[in-house]
């Protein structure tokens, strides 16, 4: 596997744009967009938060087909909350989008993060289409990342290339995300490209088994918004022979999706909101898999540990504490053994349960006084 400096239109036959559209006060870039040059096959994952902003049900919807062309984005306005004008809206996004491609708008998925409950500035984001479509190239993968930012500090952008079947796969992906992170499911938002030839039934499940080794495995401040959301769009041109069942090649593309997914949370992690440090948390010697996790998650949302370690006050009671906490009632002082060992910014904590051989790996950051700051000046 080769790492690009690249993102999301590393891989061929895919455009994109970003600008200020006039939806943030800051005059910070806040409208992209993501073209295929042909139709893909597509798949998406999203938030179980039960609130769920209007964009996200829109997605729900058009993604059940499975293709799609186009994605439209917008931060500085989360379009949550904003009741029946929040849905029309959030659909006239992907018609304006489909009209000028020539699409369906089921064919065009639509993202927006930012602040929830404020009505979204539709008429704004309509005048700069023309100007968005203008703008696309192969070139402008930055932009998009860069108008998906809120609270982030950078932009965030991998792209990897494969060999599959004697062809050159690429997989690109940009993603947004800082404070409000515990997906669950995803991230913030977050947008894969690929030139592979897969299913999207094949893609689908690829999706889902990199998200759950990835995204599902980071914590900043365990909050889950209202809007995360990670897509994947396909469209064949790298020509390989179509990936239709599980296999080699079908493990070669996990594998790549799985390192760029794995890369973009990482990120979201370091760039967590007011974060001076980036702690991995390991936690070996469980019964399975869920178990392993449940202990790595309590430990990285403990505010106790996060706190202690900004500190430079490596608590391992607090560690302790925070996997008790979990109920598992064959987990005692005889049998968990913690280790901690930190490198520059990086805090290693491994925790063994002493009960079977799953383990699971959680990334989270530290809780500084930045963060209260950010928050409590946010909107």
């Amino acid at each position: 596997m080769k790492v690009l400096k690249g993102t999301v239109t590393s891989p061929k036959g895919f455009r994109a744009n970003g600008f200020w559209a006039g939806v943030k006060k800051s005059g910070k870039p806040d409208l992209g967009l993501i073209c295929s040059d042909v139709m893909c096959n597509a798949a998406a994952v999203f938030t179980m938060n039960s609130v769920k902003a209007a964009p996200i049900l829109v997605c729900q919807k058009n993604i059940k087909a499975g293709k799609v062309q186009a994605l439209v984005a917008n931060s500085g306005n989360a379009n949550a909350f904003t009741g029946e004008y929040g849905m029309m809206y959030a659909k006239k996004m992907t018609e304006i989008i489909a009209e000028r491609l020539g699409v369906s708008p089921m064919n065009v998925l639509v993202m927006s993060t930012g602040i929830i409950g404020r009505p979204f500035p539709y008429e704004k984001i309509k005048e700069a289409i023309p100007a968005l479509f203008k703008g696309l190239s192969a070139k402008r993968g930055v932009n998009f990342a860069k108008a998906i930012m809120t609270t982030d500090t950078m932009d965030k952008q991998v792209a990897v290339q494969i060999e599959i079947a004697g062809k050159v796969v690429t997989i690109g992906g940009c993603a947004k995300g800082s404070g409000m992170i515990e997906p669950n499911m995803a991230t913030m938002l977050s947008a894969v490209t690929t030139d592979c030839a897969i299913t999207a039934g094949m893609l689908k499940l690829a999706l889902k088994e990199a998200v759950n080794q990835s995204f599902n495995m980071i914590t900043v401040d365990g909050c889950m918004s209202t809007n995360d959301m990670v897509s994947v769009m396909a469209n064949g041109m790298a020509g390989n022979k179509l990936i239709t069942s599980k296999g080699k090649e079908y493990a070669l593309f996990v594998q790549a999706l799985q390192a760029v997914c794995l890369k973009l949370a990482r990120d979201i992690v370091i760039d967590g909101e007011g974060a001076s440090r980036f702690f991995e948390i390991k936690v070996t010697g469980a019964k399975n898999f869920k178990q392993a996790r449940d202990a790595a998650m309590k430990v990285a949302n403990s505010n106790l540990v996060k706190t202690a370690d900004y500190t430079d006050n490596p608590n391992w009671g607090r560690v302790a504490a925070a996997i008790g906490a979990c109920g598992f009632s064959q987990v005692t002082e005889k049998t968990l053994k913690i280790d901690f060992s930190v490198k520059r910014n990086t805090i290693y904590i491994n925790a063994d349960l002493g009960l079977g051989q799953a383990a699971a790996t959680v990334y989270t950051c530290d809780l500084t006084h930045k963060y209260i700051d950010i928050n409590g000046n946010y909107n």
